[in-house]
């Protein structure tokens, strides 16, 4: 029999600064009641100058090893999902194999913005079911602040920096029953972002922000997340009654609960922390799963549906079978975390 790819840790970390609707409200026309109505966001982060994919995803992958309590010289490989890199290369995974201390890992980052943790997460489990490695970190870190036009009030209102990490460690319990990804690449200039090898005839000074058609966004989305989500539980040969939670990408709250409605599930049972992140991409599953567990969600023999969507347009799915994982370990937030101004 295979082995299976258990989640053993998890980890978060949240820079310190916090960026509210109020502050917001100094940089552009809107408004807290607006961006709340429109989105569920109330505050977001945003790391410090200091700070990077790399450094974040450092503190949120040595808490969940703690957590896990394997030793980071036992990993055989570190994932990182991000959209905003330390830099073209070395990877970002790379930078992280050394803070964490994984002497004997390789590393590697998978790109695929929003749904990169989903897709990482999916790529470290086949690893380990086919036996050819036992622990694997994966990261998903995001610095989307710096790609961010804080003059779009479109844009603006909706992103935010963090970090989440998993351990996957080979077990006879646990792990990931079922995934589906999919992509339209069609669609691709109804989100994206561009970078420093861009084609150089693309007349856009702003190359680098993300760009977002906003309404085509959120009927997409509603509509990939459910579609998916019924297509990884009927592959893992479920029902959607047998879903005992949700942890969905962290984008919007009215998408959440769209496609909450749309898959006959109670809005209670989906997990959301949009309301004080915002949209942190790659990272935003990783942190809700943590929290899910930090707040008692996640018990022995749950079915948790993980689903996302994203630029490409891409979105994705994937069904765990939840087991137990270590004790709790130090927390991630910063002690001295406060609202402040922009």
């Amino acid at each position: 029999m295979n082995p299976r790819a258990r989640i053993a840790g998890l980890g978060k970390y949240l820079p310190a600064h916090i960026r509210t609707n109020a502050d917001i409200e100094k940089l552009v026309d809107t408004s807290d009641a607006w961006i709340q109505e429109r989105t569920g966001v109330r505050e977001r982060r945003i790391a410090a100058d200091n700070e990077s994919a790399s450094t974040m995803g450092i503190e949120a992958g040595r808490q969940a090893l703690e957590q896990a309590e394997i030793d980071p010289a036992e990993l055989d490989l570190v994932l990182s999902a991000t959209t905003s890199p330390d830099g073209t290369f070395p990877a970002t995974a790379s930078l992280i194999q050394d803070g964490v201390g994984a002497v004997r890992a390789g590393a590697f980052d998978v790109t695929a913005a929003c749904v990169g943790f989903l897709s990482a997460l999916a790529t470290g489990s086949q690893f380990i079911e086919t036996g050819s490695y036992k622990r694997i970190l994966v990261v998903g870190t995001e610095v989307l602040s710096r790609i961010v036009d804080w003059t779009d009030r479109d844009t603006c209102i909706l992103f935010g920096d963090a970090a989440g990490a998993v351990v996957l460690e080979a077990s006879d319990q646990g792990g990931p029953l079922s995934f589906v990804f999919h992509s339209d690449g069609s669609r691709a200039d109804k989100l994206y972002a561009h970078g420093p090898a861009t084609r150089r005839d693309i007349d856009d000074h702003d190359y680098h922000f993300i760009s977002m058609d906003g309404r085509h966004i959120f009927k997409f989305a509603v509509q990939a997340m459910e579609s998916a989500a019924r297509e990884a539980i009927e592959a893992a040969g479920m029902k959607i009654e047998d879903v005992d939670l949700l942890v969905p990408h962290q984008a919007n709250a009215r998408i959440i609960r769209a496609t909450a409605k749309a898959l006959g599930l109670p809005e209670e049972r989906a997990m959301v922390n949009v309301d004080r992140y915002g949209n942190t991409s790659a990272a935003s599953i990783p942190v809700a799963l943590r929290e899910a567990w930090e707040e008692g969600r996640l018990h022995d023999g749950d079915r948790v549906v993980l689903m996302t969507f994203g630029g490409g347009l891409s979105w994705g799915a994937m069904v765990l079978d939840w087991a137990p994982v270590g004790p709790l370990s130090a927390a991630a937030e910063p002690a001295h975390a406060t609202a402040s101004g922009s």
